[in-house]
């Protein structure tokens, strides 16, 4: 899932005069999002090499434990990144070509589905976790219900195309990553990224739904409902990795700045298309953020949202700049319903204005 859609339109985007600090405003944007409701909330700058980090509310409700900016979250829809990262890796190591089809590969695909479009979102795969009836055994108790990618895949396959974003293109990603390595795409994800960044407090479970070490708890939007325990099983490459706000950054500036990708791989990364109103490069989003000089600055964006845990990753292109901001609320059926996940107010449209105006 993601959540970037409704927190920075226009008019939330609209420039202000007398704006704070960029200290002041990560502070006031956390402080915020628990004034609106999340149990929690954590977020990180950097401009340059000067990092800074905030904290406001509880990681743990019951306990009244406060939320600590080096605790683990779920990370949901931003792991799609990473996976996108290692797709972008094989291409460049002419393994694989986006604009072929995936057919070449796993033939249960339709022909007319490349690599691009899953990256891109524009294969029309259909998304079952956009049916109630997919969550019905995690909703009615059982959090540690586990899926197996390849039952999802056959599922949305089965199915009728639907455009847009959906999950499914990841998770046909994560089984193209294993079929062109001959490894799990975990296993992919740990050599190519995580080990050679030195990602330590993150990590890819596929069933285990615990959450172990240092780490916020989930909620739902009544604020005691706790979402933490949950399978992410159902996730897999489009979604179940735990992170850090410092791992999460220090991978999106690797991504940016040449470390993870070469300058023609990095750059298609960066070619977009627009999918129902966003603008989907691979595995991230551009946008545009109006700035008080009348200029628009051009920033890359994730987001992630799954039960318990809201996040969001921003970037400018030079990599010189980031905002990452997490909170540990995300209500799954209330989505379901048509209904926002996060509480009515979360925004993070002046931090990004202090952070990259």
């Amino acid at each position: 899932m993601r959540i970037l859609v409704g927190v920075m339109s226009a008019a939330v985007l609209a420039t202000g005069v007398g704006a704070p600090a960029v200290g002041d405003v990560l502070d006031d944007t956390v402080e915020s999002m628990v004034a609106a409701g999340a149990p929690g909330a954590v977020g990180y700058t950097r401009t340059g090499d000067e990092r800074r980090h905030a904290a406001a509310g509880y990681a743990d409700v019951a306990r009244r434990e406060r939320a600590d900016v080096r605790q683990r979250f779920r990370i949901a829809s931003n792991t799609k990144a990473f996976t996108a990262a290692v797709v972008l890796q094989l291409v460049g190591e002419k393994r694989l070509a986006l604009d072929a089809p995936v057919s070449r590969w796993l033939p249960e695909v339709p022909g007319d589905i490349t690599v691009r479009g899953l990256l891109n979102h524009t294969s029309g795969l259909w998304d079952p976790t956009t049916e109630k009836e997919f969550w019905a055994s995690y909703l009615a108790g059982d959090r540690g219900y586990v899926y197996r990618p390849a039952d999802l895949v056959a599922r949305a396959l089965a199915h009728a195309r639907v455009p847009g974003y959906s999950n499914t293109n990841y998770l046909v990603a994560g089984q193209l990553i294993e079929k062109m390595t001959g490894r799990s795409a975990v296993s992919e994800v740990y050599r190519r990224i995580l080990v050679p960044l030195r990602l330590a407090d993150t990590s890819f479970p596929t069933v285990d739904p615990q959450l172990h070490g240092r780490h916020l708890h989930g909620y739902a939007l009544d604020g005691r409902t706790d979402m933490t325990v949950f399978s992410p099983s159902y996730d897999w490459t489009a979604g179940a990795m735990v992170s850090t706000l410092d791992d999460l950054a220090r991978f999106y500036r690797a991504l940016f700045d040449g470390t993870l990708l070469r300058p023609a791989e990095l750059a298609q990364l960066r070619t977009t298309v627009d999918v129902k109103g966003v603008a989907m490069g691979l595995g991230i989003d551009r946008l545009e953020v109006p700035c008080a000089d009348g200029a628009d600055r051009v920033l890359w964006a994730n987001s992630g949202g799954g039960p318990g845990f809201g996040s969001y990753a921003f970037i400018s292109g030079d990599a010189s700049r980031q905002l990452v901001v997490a909170m540990n609320v995300y209500d799954i059926e209330e989505e379901l319903s048509g209904r926002s996940p996060v509480p009515e107010g979360v925004s993070v449209a002046r931090a990004l204005r202090e952070v990259f105006c």
